[in-house]
């Protein structure tokens, strides 16, 4: 099994509201609208980088600081950074970066950022997804049917996933997002259309077999090749569907590209 680069990534949060780093909740006196706003942490999953190990994060308010630990999909600790960021302005993108102990892949990344009044807030986003290895289904020209022949692969790839599934049910809901991909070929608005019919297809063979997981689909025609070429080249590589589980959707190019549900 290998790990795709997660490019998109699911959220949660730690804290609910603000709370006071330095000591318990204001006295019931004080009045509600003597407090601040709630706190607000983001991250910009564009430009969380796990290969890098940076994460980009921005407070709601004037930033003190932001603490980072990173966990492995063993529940180990690989690393714990704290970023002093002097009272940068609500808003301001804070790079945080980490180094950790071991190769083992992330599977948790848990962000708290502090405010300078001492307030706190924390989130926690979940990296992970993985690319199934599997044997293409080969289509006729023009067609999204999914013939007698190729059923036994789709039935390798399904036994692949509910292995995946099984052992790491743990890290939350799971989807499984299918894309489709052609060569050069023919117009690239009919090739969109095409990889958009044999994802689809694809997915619904899965749902009808039982899969319980949800399911979403897109097809992204001729525009992100494996193997790059000139237009109107036969590249069997780049007809291709790459089936990922993920908590979170992957992210897509932009443009009209957006996972579709089953």
């Amino acid at each position: 099994m290998r790990h795709a680069p997660a490019v998109l990534l699911a959220a949660s949060l730690l804290a609910p509201a603000a709370a006071r780093a330095d000591g318990p909740s204001p006295p019931p006196a004080q009045s509600a609208q003597a407090r601040p706003p709630a706190l607000e942490v983001t991250i910009d999953r564009s430009k969380v980088d796990l290969k890098g190990r940076q994460i980009e994060v921005k407070l709601s308010r004037a930033a003190s600081k932001v603490r980072v630990k990173v966990l492995g999909q063993s529940g180990a600790v690989l690393a714990e950074e704290e970023k002093p960021f002097g009272g940068a302005a609500a808003g301001s993108p804070l790079a945080v970066t980490w180094s950790p102990s071991s190769d083992e892949p992330v599977a948790r990344i848990e962000v708290y950022g502090y405010d300078t009044e001492g307030y706190w807030a924390g989130i926690a986003i979940i990296p992970w997804n993985v690319s199934i290895p599997h044997e293409e289904v080969q289509f006729e020209t023009n067609s999204d049917v999914i013939r007698a022949p190729e059923v036994p692969k789709l039935e390798a790839s399904l036994q692949k996933i509910s292995e995946v599934v099984a052992k790491t049910s743990e890290l939350g809901k799971i989807t499984l997002f299918i894309v489709g991909h052609t060569d050069t070929v023919g117009s690239a608005e009919h090739n969109l259309a095409l990889s958009r019919k044999r994802a689809r297809a694809i997915a619904a063979w899965f749902k009808g077999r039982g899969v319980k997981l949800p399911i979403a689909f897109e097809g992204l025609g001729e525009s992100a090749p494996l193997v790059k070429t000139a237009d109107q080249v036969d590249e069997p590589r780049n007809r291709r569907v790459d089936y990922i589980l993920s908590v979170e959707p992957p992210r897509l190019p932009s443009g009209d590209a957006s996972w579709k549900a089953l």
